[in-house]
This record gives C-alpha cells, sequence and structure tokens, in this order.
C-alpha cells in the first residue's frame, strides 16, 4: 500500500476533507512533494517553523544532543544542560518576575499548567477567559476556548470558567476577588488576528492588580518574534504574571513552556509536593533544539525583520476581494467575503505552490505566518501567487 493509501486507512482523521498534500522532504520555506512539486510555506506548520524548516543550527543542536542522551527522568533528581540553559535564555531575555520556568510538550499542555498553578497560588477557582480565544483541545484548555461551537459536543468541562468580550474594557469590571486568574491571547489568533484596542492590556492588568487575580497571557502563536517584538506583551507595556509559549520556540521539535516568578512557581511543590509532572516536558533533545533556535532569533533580531516584512506584505497584497488586512509582524489575516471565497482562493494558492489555510474562528480569513526568515523577494512570489488567485 502507498503512504496514500495508508494515511486514509489508518491514520485518524479530523476532518472529512483533508488535504492530503504528501511531503517527502522540507527545508528553509519550502515543502517538497514526491514528485518534485515545490511548495512555499506560508504559515509555518501554523507558527512553529519560525526560522524554517531543518535550519542548520537546529538539526546540529538535535544530533549533538543525541550523540550525548535523549531521555532520562525529567522532572525528579537529574539535573540536565538543556534544560538549564534554556530556562537561563527565557528569563535573561524576560521581565526579571519572569524568572521561573516550567517547561512541557505543547501549548495546551502549557495552559494546562499555568491555570492549576494560578489556582493553587490563589486559592481560588474561578478563571475569566474571552470569547474566541483558543488556548488548546485538552480538557481544561478547551474549558477556556471562547468558541461554544468548537465545545459543546465535549461538556461538561472544567467548571468555574467565564468568558468576557476581548477588546470591551467595560466588561473587566466583571472580573472580582474570586477570580483566581485571566487568560488572555496577546494577539487573539483563531480569531483572525484580533490585536488588542488602545489600552486594554494595561486596563486588564490594573483590573488584575486590584483583584489580585493572576493574569495569564498567552503567546503560543504570537511569541518568539513573530508579531514585531520578541514577545508581543512588549508591545502594550504590560507584564503578565504567568507566560505561556510553545509552537515557534521548539524550531520543528515539540515543546512548550509556562513562566512565572519562583515565589508563585514554588506553589506547585508542596501539597501536594509534585504539583504539576510530565514525563516528556522539557526532553533533553527539544530543549537543544528550542535553545537553538531561540538563540537565532535572537542574535538576528528577527522580530524587526517582521515588521518590515508585514509592511512589504501589506503593500503588495492590493486587491478589491481583501476587505482587511489585519495583524503584526508576521502573524496576519486577509479577510475576505464568506469561507467559500477563501478556499476557492485557498485552493488556487496551493495548485500554484503556496500552503496557506484559515483561522478556526475566522474562515472566512486566510492565515499569514511565515517562517520569519522569508526573504523579501520570496514575500513578493507568495503575494503574486496570492493575487493571480485572487484574479
Amino acid at each position: 500500500m502507498t503512504d496514500r493509501e495508508l494515511f486514509f486507512r489508518h491514520m485518524a482523521q479530523t476532518s472529512s476533507f483533508p488535504l492530503a498534500l504528501e511531503v517527502e522532504k522540507a527545508e528553509g520555506i519550502y515543502l517538497y512533494g514526491p514528485d518534485g512539486k515545490k511548495y512555499m510555506d506560508l504559515i509555518s506548520g501554523i507558527a512553529v517553523s519560525c526560522i524554517g524548516h531543518r535550519h542548520p543550527e537546529v538539526v546540529k543542536a538535535i544530533k549533538d544532543q543525541a550523540d550525548r542522551f535523549m531521555h532520562l527522568m525529567v522532572y525528579g533528581e537529574f539535573v540536565q544542560s538543556p534544560q538549564a540553559q534554556l530556562a537561563k535564555l527565557l528569563t535573561e531575555n524576560l521581565p526579571g518576575s519572569l524568572d521561573n520556568v516550567y517547561l512541557v510538550n505543547s501549548g495546551s499542555e502549557a495552559v494546562e499548567g499555568a491555570i492549576k498553578l494560578a489556582k493553587r497560588h490563589s486559592g481560588r477557582t474561578e478563571v475569566v477567559s474571552f470569547r474566541n480565544a483558543y488556548h488548546g483541545s485538552s480538557h481544561g484548555s478547551l474549558s477556556v476556548t471562547g468558541n461554544e461551537k468548537l465545545k459543546q459536543a465535549y461538556r461538561p468541562l472544567v467548571p468555574g470558567v467565564r468568558f468576557l468580550d476581548y477588546n470591551h474594557k467595560e466588561q473587566l469590571e466583571t472580573i472580582t476577588g474570586k477570580t483566581a486568574c485571566v487568560i488572555a491571547e496577546t494577539i487573539q489568533g483563531e480569531a483572525g488576528v484580533i490585536t488588542p484596542c488602545h489600552g486594554f492590556l494595561k486596563a486588564l492588568r490594573k483590573r488584575c492588580d486590584e483583584t489580585r487575580a493572576l493574569l495569564i497571557l498567552d503567546e503560543i502563536q504570537a511569541g518568539c518574534g513573530r508579531s514585531g517584538t520578541l514577545w508581543a506583551f512588549e508591545q502594550f507595556d504590560v507584564v503578565p504574571d504567568i507566560l505561556t509559549l510553545a509552537k515557534g520556540m521548539g524550531g520543528g521539535m515539540p515543546i512548550g513552556a509556562f513562566i512565572s516568578s519562583s515565589e508563585v512557581m514554588k506553589s506547585l511543590t508542596h501539597d501536594p509536593v509534585l504539583g504539576h509532572i510530565s514525563t516528556f516536558g522539557g526532553n533533553a533533545v527539544c530543549a537543544a533544539a528550542s535553545k537553538a533556535t531561540l538563540e537565532f532569533i535572537i542574535k538576528n533580531k528577527l522580530w524587526e525583520q517582521a515588521v518590515r516584512k508585514e509592511k512589504r506584505f501589506r503593500q503588495n497584497l492590493n486587491h478589491p476581494a481583501i476587505k482587511k488586512i489585519r495583524g503584526k509582524g508576521l502573524m496576519l489575516a486577509l479577510e475576505f467575503e464568506d469561507f467559500k471565497q477563501n478556499k476557492t482562493i485557498i485552493d488556487r494558492c496551493i495548485e500554484q505552490g503556496l500552503v496557506t489555510d484559515w483561522f478556526l474562528f475566522a474562515d472566512h480569513c486566510m492565515r499569514i505566518a511565515p517562517p520569519l526568515i522569508i526573504t523579501e523577494e520570496q514575500i513578493d512570489e507568495a503575494c503574486q501567487i496570492i493575487m493571480n488567485a485572487l484574479d
């Protein structure tokens, strides 16, 4: 049987219309089919391959670490250099209050750990989130995801979660002394790249301070340079109590983190001991890949390039069918009339060698989230394909 036949027979499908694009190799910003056809990856595996596929520095870090050791007992008794060095790199490039790192395997796990930490530290149970937020697909992270269509088949979910409207400052008054934490994407991703309006995140930070609720900012998509600063919250003059990361921090390897202060994180060490554990979180090979990825982003200040490249996309994508371009840096959404139009354009782009897709809660919008290393010439090429598809 061919791989395609095996895919449809034995791989669990999450939709009735999988793209089923067969990929034999990936390098830089390109995917290659078994027939040699080349596709430009304009979504980076959903904001994951932020410095491109198989970046040589990441591949070297993986091979070097695999030559030493791969999996040990992750949490417990062993001091492992890849974990320690990655935590050092992260905390050196974050505000001083975010000095303690818990490594996990994914964004969903980072959210799960962050919510547990907030409940444990605060002694409270209520969690406040926002409509059209996406925080993951596991039971707890789905509970704080703000789209009922995605959730309704899996109820009952975790109790004690309330939802507010993003960018509605007046609703922040409903955060009270009963609230353990408020979780928000710094920039809402699956809603179609919704940025916070002026003063919204500062007002949210102020209300959390007033009620002593912890503020969790989810930068699983927006972090690691994608939005135009190393961390998206830097653009809005706020610092979270807990930060969640994943996706782009691994350079293609599965890793995530929730980061807080030493004082808050100590809540997981007692009553009960081992308050949060993970068999594979902080795997040595993944940690080594993450360190190499972040070092490359920081050394080359790729967030500054993201700002310049955003302008190039906006200048080139000038068509009456595009109702609006939303977003920051290389985290953009092209808004069309409806899903039917968007899907037609996406299919045409793929036929012409450009891979893109839509958003979970905004299926009328096309996602643009290429590797941060994309060149201006490649941006021009990508935009020309999109414009051809529109015509």
